[in-house]
């Protein structure tokens, strides 16, 4: 088969399935070769070309024969290109793959990781059934990045605050960096744009660039940050996309789903949900009990003296439901006034060392709470919030009330749109864009709003 015949092909797909699709897929690939049927087709990294069989195999064989070629079978092979076997060895013995040939790189030099926690590794993290598919994709990540096995590219965790996924992030990057001696760039998103700020003002992009294109791993927290945020968006955007075009891991965390962070660019968000995302459900009793039991655990190692007693923890687990660091928090506190005091731990203690937490997770705003003071408002019954009418009498309360939901809670929309009547997530989306419109626009839209607050609060 000729250069011409697979040029032919090309234009085919181009025409096909567009030319932002086919710049970004097919361009890359070469023709390897025919025999017996057999196209070899070559890809610069494994990724793109386990991606590009995996959704456009069926269309490049198509459009072979349509340009009169038996073809069989496609193969895809790739070879991914490592910089240092073609550069000079730098004083760390790793050359930066985004460098140009012959220039070494000048972050060759430690990476500006951000400080991780060491009691923050997969020995110390409790998994429950919340969040045992977030832990499975990280161990998974964990043990794959950087091996030509990437599986999970990129990987995106969320959840609501304190449930597990800085912990998770730290994990990865311990295991990466401890254990298995990969460069490693973990950072906030916020650090992202710092960086790039600064890049900008001192002229050196081109430094930048090198460094975040130079690692096996890069892991940015909180990416809901640079929600509006054009220019760094721009560059976070380049910079994701040429590390999954070299095959390099991309962790990404936020405290909501790609789809319900308003103000990011929708080619960023398209690219988020290319791998595997995994949200952190809240963790339920059992898994509150097991976080509490493996504490008291470290903290008896630490001060013996101090006995917990399984009731307390109970009790403990059974109150403060929203947020594991809170919880965690309750538990130190506990042991910190016991240990000097001598005092046995117990319930009666634990209500009046903590009767601050505890008064805060007793005045916990729930969905169920928010359906029945709105659905008193209105005069409407909860059946009616989560039931299928959609009369305005009926929908107008229903989007105040999800609107209340996610400003008042730490509910995703996926967990607001189950509670009210399995609805989808992107109805409560245009729910609390709606009623945000709405509130600036009309004054009793703004003071019901206003009052639900006060009385929910209350």
């Amino acid at each position: 088969m000729s250069e011409a015949i697979w040029s032919e092909v090309c234009n085919g797909l181009e025409r096909e399935i567009g030319k932002e699709a086919f710049r970004h897929w097919i361009a890359p690939l070469t023709f390897g070769g025919e025999r017996g049927g057999v196209v070899e087709i070559q890809a610069p990294t494994r990724f793109l070309g386990q991606w590009v069989e995996r959704h456009y195999a069926r269309d490049i064989l198509t459009h072979l024969r349509k340009a009169g070629r038996n073809v069989s079978e496609l193969r895809f092979t790739w070879t991914r290109e490592r910089a240092e076997s073609a550069l000079p060895a730098s004083s760390t013995g790793r050359e930066d793959a985004a460098s140009p040939a012959g220039t070494a790189s000048r972050y060759a030099r430690p990476l500006p990781t951000a400080t991780l926690k060491p009691q923050f590794t997969f020995e110390t993290f409790v998994v429950g059934k919340p969040n045992m598919m977030a832990h499975a994709a990280a161990r998974q990540v964990a043990e794959a990045a950087g091996d030509n096995s990437v599986v999970c590219n990129p990987l995106f965790l969320y959840s609501g605050v304190g449930l597990g996924k800085t912990h998770l992030m730290h994990a990865i990057a311990w295991e990466l960096t401890r254990n298995r001696g990969k460069r490693v760039i973990y950072l906030s998103a916020e650090q992202f744009m710092y960086r790039f700020v600064q890049a900008l003002r001192s002229r050196d992009m081109l430094a930048f660039k090198e460094m975040f294109r130079s690692v096996d791993v890069l892991m940015v927290d909180d990416v809901q940050f640079i929600a509006g945020k054009d220019s760094t968006q721009e560059e976070f955007f380049h910079t994701f996309n040429a590390l999954i075009d070299q095959g390099k891991q991309v962790v990404i965390s936020a405290d909501r789903a790609p789809g319900e962070i308003d103000g990011i660019e929708e080619r960023i968000r398209s690219r988020l949900q290319w791998g595997l995302v995994v949200d952190i459900h809240p963790a339920d009793f059992e898994l509150r009990l097991g976080i509490l039991q493996s504490k008291a655990e470290a903290h008896r190692a630490r001060n013996p003296e101090v006995k917990i007693p399984e009731e307390v923890l109970e009790f403990l687990a059974r109150k403060i439901t929203d947020n594991i660091r809170v919880l965690e928090g309750a538990l130190t506190r506990l042991v910190s006034f016991a240990a000097p005091l001598g005092t046995p731990v117990t319930i009666d203690f634990a209500r009046q060392c903590l009767a601050d937490i505890l008064r805060a997770a007793d005045h916990k705003i729930t969905l169920e709470e928010i359906m029945r003071k709105v659905g008193e408002h209105y005069g409407l019954r909860i059946s009616d919030l989560v039931g299928p009418r959609r009369s305005r009498a009926i929908a107008r309360p229903r989007q105040v009330a999800m609107y209340l939901a996610k400003a008042m809670t730490s509910k995703s929309l996926p967990d607001i749109g189950r509670a009210f009547g399995g609805r989808d997530h992107t109805t409560v989306l245009h729910a609390v864009r709606r009623i945000e419109a709405l509130r600036a626009a009309d004054a009793r839209i703004a003071d019901d709003l206003e009052y639900l607050r006060r009385q929910l609060e209350s």
